[in-house]
């Protein structure tokens, strides 16, 4: 049975949980939100790409896996380190069946650049809003490629390659700044990126990009320059740890009064949502080499808006409305990116809490005693924001679609379990 196979056959479908204290050492693996695009960028070379810090339970980790062996590559892990090498050139059709996720976006980029076509299924993972695709295919547009959707296939073609550009990003997405720099890397001429979203996953995609023989400089939060070269080579790269990662379980020590010691803790990623926990009541401080140590606290009510990098990102946004449900008070958090995700507060209200959306702003009145109660992950981070929640309720919490959680967090259960945390998978 492929990697592929074995993981779809055992993710979980639903899992409970009950009251629960987090104590113990817990390592950050690498980010979700970084391996993804460096998988992508892979299909740039013919010559091998190996990535160690790799997080190799992460059900997205492995579905992109499975895409890339369809397309002529040979992916094996080993340990904590994946090697990709190429069996044939890729062809420019992803011929898939299984479950798709949005980083056939940035494949396509990547199949365009190198074949001059592409075709993909249209992209799945977390349906968060107004998360459209328009932004993506207007910068194939801006790069000469001709841009079609067929039988739900997203298909681009540039015969004659793509042409570097000035592309200007309506908005800050994250998405379309790295499919215009995976594009660029192999287009003739000089493509630059204004209204850029500078965050570290997209520096890491550079570094890794910049080894392989890329010429790219950055220019803060202006603009990306991307010069064309005429083709990648190899690369060995180390995966930066995981934001989204350590910020759960620091969030979750604080939620159950726990004691965590969170190794490999990305400090330099993290220096906003740091502050706003500081001061709503976790107590933490830096150990030695980048470890995080929580020694609990007290959940006091936040007011947060989620933005562009350095600050609160979307992600963040339902952890840190797990967290307002433990603070007696009123918390007020805004979405600026994706507006209206606050999906995730009607399970919570299914749980005791107190939830109302006033003027497009998610209201969370906390303290009030939480019940365990049957939910729903409506996507990733919610999961694991009904998660955290169960581990400080009465009773048990069933959360259904559990498999969203694991799309993100890798050896999530092994982790959960050496914390302490009561969680049964079924």
């Amino acid at each position: 049975m492929s990697a592929l196979a074995s993981a779809t056959a055992h993710a979980t479908g639903t899992i409970t949980v009950s009251r629960s204290r987090l104590e113990g050492l817990v390592s950050v693996s690498g980010a979700k939100n970084s391996v993804l695009r460096l998988l992508a960028a892979s299909l740039l070379t013919a010559d091998d790409i190996t990535l160690d810090n790799y997080p190799a339970g992460l059900l997205d980790a492995i579905v992109h896996v499975g895409m890339l062996e369809a397309l002529g590559k040979e992916c094996v892990t080993s340990g904590s380190t994946l090697t990709i090498r190429e069996l044939q050139k890729p062809p420019s059709e992803l011929v898939w069946q299984g479950r798709s996720i949005r980083n056939t976006l940035l494949i396509l980029g990547a199949l365009v650049a190198r074949t001059g076509s592409g075709a993909v299924p249209a992209p799945g993972g977390c349906q968060l809003g107004d998360r459209k695709i328009d932004i993506h295919e207007m910068l194939l547009r801006a790069l000469g490629a001709e841009v079609t959707m067929e039988n739900g296939m997203l298909k681009a073609h540039a015969p004659n390659g793509l042409v570097g550009t000035d592309i200007h990003l309506p908005l800050r997405s994250t998405g379309a700044t790295e499919n215009a720099i995976l594009c660029g890397t192999l287009a003739r001429g000089v493509t630059r990126i204004w209204n850029p979203h500078v965050r570290p996953e997209i520096l890491d995609l550079i570094a890794m990009l910049r080894s392989m023989g890329a010429r790219i400089t950055v220019r803060g939060q202006e603009s990306i320059e991307v010069h064309g070269v005429d083709a990648l080579g190899s690369a060995k790269h180390r995966v930066v740890p995981d934001n989204m990662e350590a910020i759960t379980w620091l969030i979750g020590a604080v939620m159950t009064g726990g004691d965590v010691e969170i190794r490999d803790c990305p400090f330099d990623h993290l220096e906003v949502p740091l502050i706003f926990l500081r001061e709503s009541g976790a107590r933490f401080y830096r150990g030695t080499d980048n470890s995080l140590i929580v020694r609990g606290g007290e959940c006091f009510p936040v007011e947060i808006s989620t933005g562009p990098y350095p600050g609160i990102n979307s992600d963040m946004q339902p952890l840190f409305g797990a967290y307002a449900c433990l603070a007696k008070g009123r918390s007020k958090l805004i979405d600026l990116r994706f507006v209206g995700r606050y999906g995730y507060a009607d399970e919570f209200a299914r749980m005791g809490v107190r939830t109302a959306v006033e003027d497009g702003v998610l209201i969370i009145d906390g303290g009030a005693p939480l019940s365990g109660a049957e939910v729903t992950a409506l996507d990733l981070r919610a999961g694991m924001a009904l998660t955290l929640l169960g581990m400080c309720a009465d009773g048990e919490t069933t959360i259904h679609d559990a498999w969203q959680i694991e799309r993100g967090y890798d050896d999530l259960h092994p982790k959960l379990a050496s914390l302490g945390a009561s969680v049964r998978v079924s």
